[in-house]
């Protein structure tokens, strides 16, 4: 397990095919890794609602026609994505930090702290980690962050859709809830539409406290 810990910090260059969507899943195989997860969040930029993040591990080589990074996809694609990942996917995981906790620790602990989450509910646990962006994910596993990994990696691009569908069916949910902000059009992100209903209506319990366009109202109150 050593040797996995250590993978990448042996100093050796990585030489991928960077047209291939499977490139780096496949580097961590050849290197003895047999369960190499994606990792992806949804929800960092919105003004309310929980960030959420999953975890994707395919079997070996599996490769899904026409699978693209979440913001790439119509709602409708991603939803048929949704359903195709979950019956072919060896495991999903899923994890949610809510705004409350947002606002104790800031967003980026808690984008990296869903991700943790979500790898740790997965009913078979990865041995390396595909993580998008350039934070490594606060467990003991080898992991390889990638800057714009949803559009370089097919299973950080599955994580992010899973993350996506997941973050619009609890806003469309939250929207029911708290009718007014229209949550389940711009799904939280700081919209004219939702900045004109916050300085309407005033916060909700789902708003981030702390973040520029809430805090100015939260301190209000």
């Amino acid at each position: 397990m050593a040797e996995k810990t250590d993978l990448l910090a042996t100093g050796e260059p990585l030489s991928l095919d960077e047209d291939s969507f499977l490139a780096h899943e496949e580097w961590a195989r050849q290197r003895g890794c047999r369960a190499v997860a994606g990792v992806d969040e949804a929800g960092r930029g919105p003004l309310a609602g929980p960030v959420v993040a999953a975890a994707v591990l395919f079997p070996c080589g599996l490769r899904l026609p026409g699978l693209k990074e979440s913001k790439q996809l119509s709602p409708a694609r991603r939803e048929h994505f949704f359903r195709l990942i979950r019956c072919q996917a060896v495991a999903v995981g899923v994890g949610l930090i809510f705004p409350a906790e947002i606002d104790r620790i800031n967003i980026l602990q808690a984008s990296l702290q869903a991700m943790a989450k979500a790898v740790a509910t997965m009913k078979q646990a990865p041995d390396f980690l595909l993580v998008d962006g350039t934070f490594p994910v606060p467990l003991p596993l080898p992991q390889m962050p990638l800057t714009k990994g949803d559009c370089r990696c097919h299973a950080i691009a599955a994580a992010s859709i899973i993350a996506k569908v997941i973050r619009d069916r609890i806003m469309v949910a939250y929207d029911r809830r708290y009718p007014g902000y229209g949550f389940a059009a711009h799904k939280g992100y700081p919209s004219a539409a939702h900045r004109a209903a916050i300085a309407s209506l005033g916060i909700s319990p789902i708003h981030r406290r702390t973040f520029r366009g809430v805090r100015e109202f939260a301190e209000e109150r």
